[in-house]
């Protein structure tokens, strides 16, 4: 039992390019879907370890911290935990169909080992308690996901990938400036050493500079506006599959990264007394809000929609925590989670549409819901939580965060998030209408069938949490609760 954590990386780690090796990709697709629902177990069982014994403390090799390389959980990345290797799990099913129509068949045991890389990489990301390795499993990330674009059969795709590439590298870059110049300083690694040695030193330029390369690189990460030019593209021309696995956990890792951060390392009176971080993140949050919806207004392909609606969604997370109450920081957890499992929701019901249409141009899918009733149906309750309408999932984080800034009095930035929940019903209600009242387009009249079971019911599925997390609010809730009060007292 005290191996869980080390084994929650090394089963996708290990299990990687024994799918390169395997030539028949329904042998690869059986060895991924055993180890991504294998992690999804493991996840579990650390998440009901730490409810008892809240950190997880794992040193590699015996040497302890921090001198040796620490493994730690607590009760923020075992509720992500949960969340990636719970969507992983539920894509890595609906994976062996869709990608037959969207990748050739040479490159589909290369996908499952990009695929468990990047499980892998994401996993690191959110128990290391290394701050080197953080950015060691960045690049793992970032090179797989890299790879997962650049397979889509759409030479846009390249391009999208160029772009990524670039902008990955810049953030990437500017953490490692970071973290180096924190060791500079410090002399360790170790995060909750950092977190002992920091407080010292909050009038040190070094610090700060260190402070502002991270903030620069990670917001590239998390996609926050003006620097989200990699991610509308690389939703768009990725093949659906791995938008759906990408839009549901990668920039929730990054999110990760940012909270831990500032939170548990720079802490809380450096971030928000000493810098003020809440006077960059604030403006940058609010203009990605309405960017980010006004521009999903105008798209015409459904993915490009659900692409600028994460750019504004996650600017929602990036507002509550740089406001940085409880009730704002409770609304971020929340989104984490609950986002993560509505965008998958949607990007999955896109892929069964490109399954049988073959397009994912709203012209191309008019009319799709009189040949697929049930995928539409799917897509219209995730569509409707991505709203925030009362008792779904996305109602519960647009309601605390107004509660937030209600509580300073901020009653324009309440206009604000009001304005955009109303463009966030006109994008989601434009795609309805394509799909449910225009009339039947050539392609769907051709092609259009219901999709294979194997898409259909893990998209179903996904939906279907996004009814139950916005009616039993109590698991997420409690879990943020937990996770706040564990912030503000920078708990590392």
């Amino acid at each position: 039992m005290n191996q869980w954590p080390v084994i929650q990386i090394l089963l996708p780690l290990i299990a990687a390019p024994l799918c390169a090796l395997v030539t028949r990709e329904k042998f690869a697709w059986a060895l991924a879907a055993i180890i991504t629902w294998g992690a999804l177990v493991v996840a579990i069982v650390l998440n009901s370890q730490v409810l008892e014994q809240s950190p997880i403390s794992y040193q590699l090799g015996g040497w302890a911290p921090p001198w040796g390389i620490e493994l730690r959980i607590d009760s923020l990345n075992a509720m992500l935990l949960l969340l990636i290797t719970g969507i992983a799990a539920v894509v890595i099913t609906a994976a062996r169909e869709s990608i037959r129509k969207e990748i050739d068949e040479e490159k589909i045991p290369l996908y499952y080992t990009a695929y468990l890389l990047l499980l892998a990489s994401m996993i690191g990301i959110c128990i290391t308690g290394d701050a080197f390795n953080v950015f060691v499993f960045l690049e793992i990330s970032s090179l797989s996901t890299y790879a997962l674009i650049a397979m889509g059969r759409d030479r846009r795709a390249l391009i999208a990938t160029f772009r990524y590439l670039i902008m990955g590298t810049i953030g990437a870059t500017f953490i490692l400036i970071s973290i180096g110049l924190l060791y500079q300083l410090t002399g360790t690694l170790n995060m909750a050493d950092l977190a002992e040695r920091l407080p010292a030193l909050h009038g040190n330029r070094v610090m700060q500079a260190a402070f502002g390369f991270f903030i620069l690189g990670v917001s590239i990460k998390v996609a926050l506006y003006p620097l989200h030019y990699w991610l509308p593209n690389g939703y768009t021309y990725a093949p659906s599959v791995v938008s759906a696995f990408l839009a549901g956990t990668a920039t929730k890792v990054s999110l990760y990264v940012m909270l831990r951060f500032i939170f548990g390392i720079f802490g809380v009176d450096f971030s928000f007394e000493v810098i003020q971080v809440q006077h960059v993140l604030m403006p940058m949050a609010v203009a990605g809000i309405l960017v980010g919806s006004m521009a999903a207004i105008y798209q015409d392909d459904i993915k490009r929609v659900l692409a600028y609606s994460s750019v504004a969604q996650l600017s929602y997370i990036v507002l509550g925590i740089s406001i940085a109450s409880e009730t704002s920081l409770t609304a971020s957890v929340v989104h984490i989670f609950n986002h993560g499992l509505v965008k998958s929701a949607l990007f999955l019901c896109v892929a069964a549409m490109v399954y049988s249409v073959g397009s994912s141009k709203l012209e191309d899918l008019s009319g799709a819901a009189k040949r697929m009733p049930w995928t539409v149906a799917a897509f219209a309750v995730a569509g409707i939580s991505l709203v925030g309408v009362p008792l779904t999932a996305g109602f519960i984080t647009k309601w605390y965060l107004i509660l937030a800034v209600i509580e300073y009095g901020w009653w324009p930035l309440a206009m604000v998030l009001v304005i955009s929940s109303l463009m966030a019903v006109a994008y989601v209600w434009r795609v309805l209408d394509y799909l449910w009242f225009k009339p039947m387009s050539e392609k769907v009249a051709a092609h259009g069938a219901r999709p294979p079971r194997t898409i259909l019911i893990p998209a179903a599925l996904l939906s279907f949490t996004c009814i139950y997390f916005g009616i039993d609010t109590g698991v997420t809730l409690g879990a943020a609760d937990r996770v706040v009060q564990a912030l503000l007292g920078a708990t590392p």
